[in-house]
């Protein structure tokens, strides 16, 4: 049975998010502050996790951060806001997605199924690696490495670079890269595909790497450009 873990302070919200995710079939643990999420987290078995930002003791970033240290489970982050920083934290930091208070229950259920449907639990593990010049990049460990180097890159962040190395120079609309590397289901607007790019540029920048580059094709999207006769 697949296990959610509702990490929130308020009562009101988990009392109707634990009854909703349970109608769906989920088995569900509750955090009521961050700590006690981490220490849910690290001896149970969770699926995802539907993480408050605003919790006391250890916020939901710290959390965050903490677990994807370890873990790529799937994390939405909720936020009483909405700012515009606090969302770029969020996935920067590794979420998969955000939800801003006051939501509806049903729309948290629906992305919750849209980000489950897209878990593929393999059968046998498989190489999958990619490799271009002097950049590596491993999808089964979640590393790339230019020169060996560790890049340091979030869960979104390798799977854009997934996506575009898998397909040398060929243009990437930011929808279809919502639609790769989000899902079809995502609620989130495109500048979402930006700020992840923009991220992995600055990391990827700080390594030589002249004979291929992210680029921007303007008014279209982004590619994983060969320079010369290379591809």
């Amino acid at each position: 049975m697949t296990r959610i873990l509702i990490a929130d302070d308020h009562p009101q919200i988990v009392s109707v998010l634990e009854a909703y995710a349970k109608k769906e079939g989920y088995d569900v643990l509750i955090a009521k502050d961050g700590a006690q999420a981490l220490q849910l987290f690290e001896k149970e078995k969770v699926d995802l996790i539907l993480l408050d930002i605003m919790m006391p003791k250890v916020d939901g970033y710290e959390v965050c951060r903490e677990i994807r240290k370890t873990s790529h489970v799937p994390i939405i982050m909720v936020t009483a806001r909405g700012e515009d920083f606090e969302k770029i934290m969020g996935l920067d930091i590794g979420a998969d997605d955000y939800i801003i208070k006051p939501f509806a229950p049903g729309e948290v259920m629906a992305r919750i199924r849209a980000i489950l449907r897209r878990i593929v639990v393999e059968e046998e593990k498989e190489e999958r690696t990619l490799s271009f010049d002097t950049l590596t990049v491993d999808i089964n460990n979640y590393e790339a490495t230019i020169n060996g180097e560790t890049l340091g890159l979030t869960k979104k962040e390798l799977e854009i670079l997934w996506t575009l190395l898998k397909s040398k120079n060929k243009v990437f609309s930011r929808e279809n890269l919502l639609n790769s590397v989000w899902g079809y289901d995502y609620y989130g607007d495109s500048r979402t595909v930006d700020t992840h790019i923009k991220r992995l540029r600055a990391k990827m920048d700080e390594y030589p790497h002249p004979k291929w580059e992210i680029s921007t094709i303007w008014g279209v999207g982004y590619k994983f450009e060969v320079k010369g006769n290379e591809a």
